[in-house]
């Protein structure tokens, strides 16, 4: 008797639990579902936001409706880096400027203009350069640039420059 009891009880836990099973695959599943599918869209919306910020720069512009301004009239600039092992580094960089000629600062920072903030640009160039150590600077250059290009940008306007060239670069 003991052992029918034993197996009607189990029956009827193994009933509940196909009853649990399939409230939670039909009330659950589709909530779990909808929060999915907001996740994802979600998702790709940010990766849409980084995408199209990535795209401000040069690779949107024709090459025709870019100019280029070389500080310091193209000629190299030496700049002290953070010493971290006691002796001196230093970088020599010959540095220009991408401009968008469609730019509405175009006509307010022509070129012409530009030379007379050429001193700023120097400073603030100088100034970024001389945060970075000999490795930091020679293991990837594009961060000093991107940091130059951002302290440009927020000068002259975002869609005025549109990039920052190393067109000679060494460090010693």
């Amino acid at each position: 008797m003991k052992k029918n009891l034993i197996s009607v009880i189990i029956l009827a836990l193994t009933l509940a639990n196909l009853v649990m099973n399939a409230l939670l695959i039909f009330t659950v599943l589709p909530e779990t579902k909808k929060a999915n599918q907001l996740i994802d869209s979600v998702c790709r919306a940010i990766d849409l936001d980084l995408q199209s910020g990535a795209s401000t720069g040069l690779s949107d512009l024709p090459i025709d409706k870019i100019e280029t301004y070389a500080i310091n009239g193209g000629e190299t600039m030496p700049i002290n880096l953070k010493s971290n092992d006691g002796k001196s580094h230093y970088a020599v960089l010959a540095i220009s400027l991408s401009l968008n000629k469609e730019s509405e600062n175009y006509t307010k920072y022509s070129p012409t203009v530009l030379a007379e903030y050429e001193d700023i640009m120097k400073n603030d160039i100088i100034q970024i350069v001389n945060q970075y150590t000999k490795e930091e600077f020679d293991a990837n250059p594009q961060i000093v640039q991107d940091e130059i290009l951002s302290d440009m940008r927020s000068m002259f306007g975002t869609d005025y420059i549109v990039g920052v060239n190393f067109s000679s670069k060494q460090t010693e």
